[in-house]
């Protein structure tokens, strides 16, 4: 009896909360549209993490790897110009049981293997706009909000010496 409580133990403890919970895969849905919000399917998309790239066509959903890295986004169609994004990877609530359970070894886990973090589950890009995408923006029912970069903030420096 207690050689089999241990060997449970072990199990319990070698493995995280966010692997046996999660897959190291999750579905997003993939949608392009026009600068002018008409929808344009079967668009030629790359989405590209640490884990390498998928390809899959705009308008499909796609099995996406998961992980702590960004997810780039590149939509190619002949019609329009590219549409490109980021896709944020954030922590989900795997990661949060393993803290609360105490189980360091098992976020360290979950952190290697990508199962600790999700990306947005449903996308759409714009041709011709770079945009970043945020699962947090994501509301039941609708896409995440994707919004356009800020523009870095420019260098007083280069003003300073033409004012001399």
């Amino acid at each position: 009896m207690l050689r089999c409580l241990a060997l449970c133990c072990t199990a319990v403890l070698s493995t995280g909360c966010a692997t046996i919970v999660n897959d190291a895969t999750h579905p997003m849905k993939i949608e392009t549209q026009t600068d002018a919000g008409q929808m344009v399917a079967g668009a030629e998309c790359k989405l590209t993490n640490d884990y390498g790239t998928l390809t899959a066509k705009s308008g499909e959903t796609a099995q996406v790897r998961r992980s702590g890295k960004d997810l780039d986004i590149v939509c190619k169609h002949p019609e329009n110009p590219d549409a490109t994004a980021r896709a944020i990877s954030r922590v989900n609530g795997g990661m949060f049981g393993n803290i609360l359970i105490g189980g360091g070894i098992g976020a360290l886990i979950d952190h290697n293997k990508g199962t600790a973090y999700t990306y947005p589950t449903w996308v759409q890009l714009v041709f011709g706009k770079t945009l970043v995408i945020d699962r947090s923006t994501e509301k039941d029912g609708k896409p995440a909000i994707g919004v356009e970069p800020a523009a870095p903030a420019a260098s007083a420096a280069p003003a300073a010496s033409a004012a001399r």
